[in-house]
């Protein structure tokens, strides 16, 4: 037993130092595959920042917000973490983060004109196209200002809808085609265009009057002849010779297929939204936090929580990783993401140690509890990591921009945590077992907890969670009456000004806290301030500022920092975090929470667990919105808001269904003397440890955000912290109460 401890305990050291070296120093000079190589987000690292101009002098609101949403669709396919909003009357502003080469990002987004499907030649008309031998290309033979003026344009931007590539396969050929979707007016002309080019097609001939050209930008990309009239919203392109033709041909159709026609005016490299200072700290508090679960599980847990440790670090490793493979851009609603899913790793940890304990208080030897305690936690870790992952991925497939972004930290997350806590852990503790570790002074035992009346004393929580909610609502309704807003929305929600200002030598470091402190009367300036790369420039985003407020920012500039007041530009600029996105967000959400409950109704074959789920996760979010509305002056919503109510759903779905795992089990094994609130009671205090322990450790690394972050992280990090904390109280206290009523009123109903 000893000699395979020793092998296995090789094979451990191995691993570790395996994904440790590849995790923290990568391969070759740019260290690959390392944490250094980690793709970052514009809030944790700056990237590229592009401005448009419309060729149009007056657009209209409408035809910008189009723009704006089809721009953001094109940049996401860069990173999902771009951010895209409008400034002024007539630019289009495009953040995409971790590039310092703006050419190439211009070179790979593509060059924004206008596109248009035309008349190859019109019946009784002059050529517009002719055929280059030598290039292999259709050219232009007039300029498209001559096509549109003579009424040869089928359509243009304004009637495309999408263009996405896909393929077609038969058991003999294999096709790469482009599907264009038109919207209703785009339909209807290009049933018209087609029926007439459709007569010239021939078999044996090329006739122009059959071809309907498209152009991008002056040029022709791709002619195709029409073989039949198409009818509908949808069409095809056929002829690609390669997918990556096909998919090509869709970006530049989709990107073309903009209401205005719109020029780059200035590209730059920007810094970090949160600075340095707030990446530095943020670090350092995740590390305290880190080593602080290490400590606590080694504590209450000795060799279990060691293993656990062991198998923390690995996860990590494994993160860091996984994140280089799938090219992930990491920002802080990403962070959320991880601190959730190592939340979860522990809690796995935590769950299968507490049933190891009470196994051996049976008197089953240390072997026999470590096999019987894994194997009765396996449902609990299942359900709960499977529900969160369900979510995560809805939350992929139907959000946008940051939630995507969460959806995909959280998924890679669960799955790691749950392949460490099931098989790494179990290995480590196999492992030290052989080596000799097998007294229960080693191994420790479970604490005692007093079994209360939980059911009887749900009534006393669910008052407290109703006054505390009321309040909530009493602070948005104040908020709506006196601020307008019901909660206090910064840039990301609300939009606000744009100053970008160049300083005679290198930017000041401490212009954000100088500009937050107060400038001449202007109060509770929350700034975002980011140097563009290799100049003396800095761009700087605060709330809407009057035209007077304005002008005390320029001049406080110049007085203080000897900045010529003609390096100082200032422009309106709208919110990232669009209304579409807030739609997508919630459709997203919504269909998540759906499909959670749905796997929970199947796997527990009862609707009142369900039912029981979703109030305790709307009980969550209500408590945390109530933190948003009474702490409106000092806590904005964001961008990140939306990241740390996803994190509160995932971790509340989690918690709940631990507790009714344990019901679950304990009802099926009930004497007919014991009541189903005796099952809830006795469920709730043989889980208690779990959850305590849970909830500790994960907030072990929020806490230390609060405490250790800047301004801008501790927004994020206490509501984190407050709906961590109002999680583990409901899946503790609310939950198996309002489960054991709902069951009670279910079966005097039958």
């Amino acid at each position: 037993m000893k000699k395979k401890g020793i092998l296995q305990l090789i094979g451990i050291v191995a691993t570790i130092g395996i994904l440790g070296f590849i995790a923290f120093f990568g391969f070759g000079s740019n260290q690959t595959g390392s944490i250094y190589d980690v793709k970052l987000g514009l809030d944790l690292a700056g990237g590229v920042s592009i401005t448009y101009q419309t060729v149009k002098e007056d657009p209209t609101a409408e035809e910008m917000e189009d723009a704006k949403l089809k721009l953001r669709l094109r940049a996401e396919e860069k990173s999902t973490e771009s951010a895209v909003y409008i400034e002024g009357n007539n630019r289009i502003n495009v953040d995409i983060p971790h590039v310092t080469d703006a050419n190439a990002i211009l070179e790979d987004m593509g060059r924004i004109g206008s596109i248009y499907f035309i008349y190859a030649e019109k019946d009784g008309g002059v050529e517009n196209i002719a055929y280059n031998s030598e290039t292999g290309k259709y050219e232009l033979t007039r300029s498209m200002d001559e096509i549109i003026a003579d009424g040869l344009v089928v359509l243009d931007g304004s009637d495309i809808a999408d263009a996405q590539p896909y393929i077609d396969k038969s058991d003999v050929t294999v096709q790469y085609l482009v599907k264009l979707t038109l919207n209703s007016d785009g339909a209807t002309k290009f049933q018209a265009a087609t029926a007439e080019a459709s007569q010239y097609y021939s078999y044996t001939s090329v006739d122009l009057r059959s071809i309907l050209a498209i152009v991008y930008d002056g040029d022709v990309i791709v002619a195709p002849t029409v073989k039949t009239t198409i009818t509908g919203t949808s069409a095809v392109i056929e002829g690609q010779s390669s997918y990556e033709n096909a998919s090509e041909l869709s970006s530049t159709i989709r990107i073309g297929a903009l209401p205005l026609e719109l020029e780059e005016i200035r590209s730059q490299i920007v810094g970090a939204k949160l600075g340095s200072e707030a990446i530095q700290t943020s670090l350092l508090a995740g590390l305290i936090g880190f080593i602080l679960v290490i400590i606590f599980l080694i504590f209450n847990y000795r060799v279990p929580g060691f293993a656990a440790s062991i198998a923390l670090i690995i996860y990590v490793c494994m993160i860091v990783i996984t994140l280089n493979i799938f090219s992930v851009t990491l920002t802080l609603p990403g962070v959320a993401g991880i601190i959730l899913s190592i939340g979860m790793a522990v809690d796995a940890n935590v769950i299968i140690f507490n049933r190891i304990y009470e196994e051996m208080a049976t008197g089953k030897t240390i072997r026999s509890s470590m096999k019987i305690g894994f194997k009765k936690s396996m449902s609990a870790i299942l359900d709960g990591n499977i529900t969160t992952l369900i979510a995560a991925i809805v939350l992929y497939f139907l959000g946008s921009g940051t939630v995507k972004g969460f959806a995909i930290t959280l998924g890679i997350g669960i799955v790691l945590s749950m392949f460490t806590a099931l098989v790494v852990t179990r290995a480590i503790l196999s492992a030290m077992f052989n080596l000799g570790l097998k007294s229960e002074k080693a191994f420790g035992k479970a604490r005692k907890t007093k079994l209360r009346n939980y059911v009887k004393n749900g009534k006393i929580c669910v008052i407290i969670s109703a006054t505390l909610i009321l309040i909530g609502i009493g602070a948005m309704i104040f908020n709506k009456a006196t601020i307008g807003t019901i909660f206090g929305y910064n840039l990301d929600f609300v939009g606000g000004t744009s100053t970008e200002v160049t300083f005679s030598d290198a930017m000041p470091d401490d212009i954000q806290l100088q500009l937050e402190t107060g400038v001449n009367g202007i109060t509770g300036l929350t700034a975002e301030v980011s140097l563009v790369e290799s100049t003396n420039s800095a761009i700087i985003k605060t709330k809407n500022l009057t035209q007077d407020q304005r002008a005390e920012i320029s001049d406080y500039l110049v007085s203080t920092y000897g900045v010529d007041p003609e390096l100082i530009t200032t422009e309106n600029i709208s919110a990232t975090v669009s209304s579409d996105m807030r739609k997508d967000a919630m459709l997203a959400v919504g269909i998540a929470t759906i499909f959670m409950l749905i796997y929970i109704w199947i796997r527990f074959k009862n609707l009142t667990f369900a039912a029981s789920a979703i109030l305790a996760l709307l009980h969550d979010v209500f408590i945390v919105l109530t933190v948003y509305a009474l702490a409106s002056r000092y806590i904005s919503v964001g961008s990140t808001f939306i990241a740390c109510m996803l994190t509160i759903v995932g971790y509340s779905i989690n918690a709940t269904i631990v507790i009714f795992d344990r019901i679950r089990e304990n009802m099926s094994l009930k004497l007919k003397k014991v009541t189903v609130a005796d099952v809830v009671n006795d469920s709730i205090t043989s889980t208690m440890n779990r959850s305590i322990d849970t909830s500790l450790t994960t907030l072990f690394t929020v806490v230390a955000l609060v405490i250790f972050g800047m301004d801008s992280v501790r927004e994020f990090a206490i509501p984190l912290m407050i709906g961590i904390i109002s999680g583990g109280y409901s899946s503790a206290l609310l939950t198996g109460p309002v489960w054991h009523f709902l069951q009670s009123k279910r079966k005097k109903e039958a």
